[in-house]
């Protein structure tokens, strides 16, 4: 597959199993970011579930991503495999298109209200793929995504990126706006910690990450 981003902090991700078949195409910041003079963000997801797309675009709007992501899932089944794969290979394509970790903070926080909703997110581009999530929805749907699997792709995208997140949900009294928050404050927390700092120094004392 042939990728419509090229330049540094771009990736090309093709998942195909017997449950999902899934294409993404990724630049990580804008192409100013990365050396041109264009500024033009392109976000087109297609899973075949409303809700995750809508938790996808939200991460990518705010994360100042492009990305392009479509996945034909089993979805006649339940949302499962394609919510999972998905997130596995959209961290596939994130580690990627970050390439080696050098000259970047690291660390990352956000913080994003939605109305009565306030989640924080807190990231380490640690190398070591770890996930804590407290999203407290008490909802067992949210369009034709389960609640269940919510945290599920927060934690599946961390194991496959190789990065820490502790991501949880404040307040709120609405599942859509407690979850899309928790989403919107990881791209904060995300847009930070991959900052370029203007060295070429690997961000730890081990020298390695």
């Amino acid at each position: 597959m042939s990728s419509i981003f090229e330049g540094p902090r771009t990736a090309t991700v093709q998942r195909k199993t017997n449950e999902t078949d899934i294409k993404i195409q990724l630049r990580l910041g804008s192409l100013q970011e990365s050396g041109t003079s264009s500024t033009e963000q392109v976000i087109d997801i297609a899973t075949g579930i409303g809700f995750l797309d809508h938790m996808y675009h939200a991460l990518a709007k705010h994360a100042r991503w492009s990305l392009v992501l479509t996945c034909a899932g089993d979805i006649h089944i339940d949302d499962h495999h394609t919510a999972e794969d998905t997130a596995i290979a959209l961290g596939q394509a994130f580690k990627q298109a970050l390439g080696a970790v050098r000259g970047i903070r690291r660390f990352g926080t956000g913080f994003a209200p939605l109305d009565e909703a306030l989640s924080r997110a807190v990231v380490d581009i640690s190398g070591r793929g770890y996930a804590t999530i407290d999203l407290g929805l008490r909802r067992e749907m949210i369009g034709q995504l389960s609640c269940e699997m919510i945290p599920h792709v927060l934690e599946s995208f961390a194991t496959a990126a190789g990065i820490t997140l502790h991501v949880d949900c404040l307040k709120g009294n609405n599942d859509h706006h407690r979850a899309e928050s928790a989403f919107k404050a990881l791209a904060v927390a995300i847009r930070e910690a991959i900052e370029t700092t203007g060295s070429n120094d690997v961000p730890s004392t081990k020298g390695v990450l």
